[in-house]
């Protein structure tokens, strides 16, 4: 088996990747078998650099929270971040401590999951700003820019977010660009109906449907009235795309999928039925699709995000009292839709020892990576997907998912790392 992979394995770079295609991948998917490894991140960041350098890639997406993310985005753009004042009021602060408290404040406020902590998730948000600023003092031309977007929902495993925040901008725009009568309500009903935040981020939700604001009187009527609000977005687009900058318009379609998306899953965290979490993970992943679908529209994008996120086959896990649930991930979705202008790598490591994960079995897919001797390489799928068959490797720790050979077959590629050292 060994010697059947040789001619399908090749360096980890850009212009390998790229030819595991027919074409650039209009999407480019690159999954990761568990969360936070900074090896993982550090390699994801390399190949993001020569995907911008070599084939025009100019946005990455992370399973982050997609309205937290425009506060990294702005910084990628400009530099310029909101510190709290007594920041900036302290004189002892010369330009580079300054710049470092405006990168602490983005990095806080732009990542959920508290994923803004991750060192290699700092050199990308600072790497991205240079290239930005790099062609002087005038900086590179829009075309040319990077764009950092989260994609997944304001969603955290234990709670939703109160949909305040998406409403009120999606209100906000709508209420400068169309006539007031077309508007369904007015902005102080939508702040009576939503009420406290705490009601809609009560973690006991999660658990129990009974604590779940989300089939509530007042859900229902919002959820009636962001479908109105998002429908005035479709309906006036030729002028609200004529009056509005690029970004506001991609902010403002942003916003109303992020409120009537949320208030979906609101809907369905008070359901008591048998199928209550199996519809909360497919909401959550159709919301990561619409979003990776919305960002595709402006040129190419490189994703990351958990290999089950991005897989094109059904996802599945198992969770509190349910032994195994079934859903469409996001990359199933946006594969249905794009075809073969979605390209999905899976990652796969050999050990990651200071987690007990230990040398994998000779015949899982990681056995036959690890018997290659590579540190690291990318190998076509197409190579792990014939010949005798592979089985399952199983991780004693619970926050590594190792690649199911059975998902082989829907793979483009796997980017395989031999060692995940402790960070």
């Amino acid at each position: 088996m060994v010697r059947d992979l040789e001619h399908t394995v090749h360096p980890l770079d850009a212009a390998s990747v790229m030819r595991l295609f027919p074409g650039r991948p209009r999407i480019l998917a690159l999954g990761e078998p568990t969360h936070g490894a900074d090896a993982l991140l550090r390699l994801r960041n390399e190949l993001f650099r020569e995907l911008v350098e070599q084939e025009g890639y100019r946005t990455i997406a992370l399973e982050t929270d997609c309205l937290a993310g425009q506060v990294v985005d702005d910084y990628v753009a400009t530099g310029v971040g909101d510190l709290d004042d007594a920041v900036l009021d302290d004189a002892v602060l010369d330009d580079a401590v300054l710049d470092d408290a405006v990168l602490d404040d983005v990095m806080a406020r732009g990542f959920s999951h508290e994923w803004g902590a991750f060192p290699a998730n700092r050199e990308l948000v600072r790497w991205m700003r240079a290239w930005n600023v790099r062609a002087g003092e005038e900086g590179r031309p829009d075309a040319d820019r990077l764009r950092f977007a989260g994609f997944d929902g304001p969603l955290e495993i234990s709670a939703a977010a109160s949909p305040r925040a998406a409403l009120a901008a999606l209100y906000e725009y709508l209420s400068a660009r169309v006539d007031a009568e077309l508007l369904p309500c007015s902005a102080d009903v939508l702040d009576r109906l939503i009420g406290a935040d705490a009601r809609w981020t009560e973690p006991a939700a999660m658990t129990d449907p009974a604590r779940s604001v989300g089939q509530s009187a007042e859900a229902r009527e919002l959820r009636l009235l962001a479908d109105d609000l998002a429908t005035l977005l479709d309906t006036h687009a030729p002028r609200l795309i004529a009056t509005s900058t690029p970004q506001e318009w991609d902010r403002a379609r942003l916003a109303g999928r992020t409120a009537t998306g949320l208030l979906r899953y609101h809907f369905w965290m008070a359901d008591p039925s048998p199928a209550r979490m199996t519809r909360l993970l497919a909401v959550r992943d159709a919301m990561m699709a619409d979003n990776l679908l919305a960002l595709a529209e402006r040129g190419p994008v490189l994703v990351n995000a958990h290999n089950s996120h991005l897989q094109r086959g059904m996802s599945t896990m198992s969770m509190w009292d349910h032994p195994r649930l079934e859903w469409w991930g996001a990359g199933a979705l946006v594969s249905a839709r794009l075809g073969d202008r979605y390209g999905f790598l899976a990652s796969a490591v050999g050990t990651i020892r200071h987690q007990g994960v230990d040398a994998p079995p000779s015949d899982s897919v990681e056995g036959l990576l690890s018997a290659l001797g590579a540190d690291r390489c990318v190998v076509d799928a197409s190579g792990l997907s014939s010949g005798a068959p592979l089985v399952a490797r199983v991780s004693p720790w619970f926050g590594y998912a190792p690649l199911d050979p059975a998902q082989l077959a829907d793979l483009d590629g796997v980017v395989f790392l031999q060692d995940v050292p402790e960070d």
